[in-house]
């Protein structure tokens, strides 16, 4: 694990054309100065995978603005003053790809758990599940899902100690953890550091491998 004096010095070498997976529900959790600093690098025709795809003008938004995005991975695409996207996508400069939420944590975290995998039965019959495989299992339909895995994951934690153990503030956590470890390079904003109860560590240090200390942004 690498501690990084600046944001946009963390995540300088993200490549165009990357999958970023980005962390937050909302605002909660989100990575606010490293979305900002992959937007100072220039990074283009990036897929975007996140909860959601931005509002108002900061994160997720403003690199749809910039027109950095070619496709956006999320399960909640509209929101209040989500602008940037809704005229991405009428003008067809964005491809979305609509998951359930709970398929979207599932299909990232097995991507990070090496499953190659799964069957889960949200979506089955639906639109969604068009061109996919489906199985009648016990007398109930599933759709086969494949995991998502990053190039990068930006992940926002509250703490982090010497190694790159994480613990997150409360319901900030979201998709933090799965995100962290289904990414090839995980690079955490954390507002503090310090020591960690083993038995209170969330991420592990063997998923971090970049840090850097914003402090906390109200």
């Amino acid at each position: 694990m690498n501690v990084h004096s600046t944001a946009r010095e963390a995540v300088a070498d993200t490549p165009d054309g990357a999958t970023v997976l980005i962390g937050g529900f909302g605002a909660a959790g989100e990575p606010v100065q490293l979305i900002e600093a992959l937007l100072d690098s220039g990074a283009e025709e990036l897929t975007v995978v996140s909860n959601n795809a931005g509002a108002g003008d900061e994160g997720i938004a403003a690199l749809i603005r910039e027109r950095r995005v070619a496709k956006v991975v999320c399960s909640f695409p509209r929101q209040a003053d989500s602008r940037h996207f809704d005229a991405a996508y009428r003008a067809g400069r964005i491809e979305l790809d609509l998951v359930p939420q709970g398929n979207l944590a599932e299909r990232i975290r097995a991507g990070g758990a090496g499953i190659g995998a799964f069957f889960t039965p949200t979506g089955y019959g639906t639109m969604l599940a068009e061109g996919k495989e489906t199985r009648v299992i016990d007398g109930k339909g599933y759709v086969l899902e494949y995991p998502i895995k990053g190039d990068v994951a930006l992940v926002k934690a509250h703490l982090a100690d010497e190694v790159g153990n994480l613990v997150y503030r409360k319901t900030a956590r979201n998709f933090g953890p799965i995100m962290a470890a289904a990414a090839m390079t995980t690079v955490v904003q954390v507002e503090e550091f310090g020591n960690i109860d083993p038995e209170h560590v969330v991420t592990p240090g063997i998923y971090v491998d970049r840090v850097v200390h914003i402090g906390r942004v109200s």
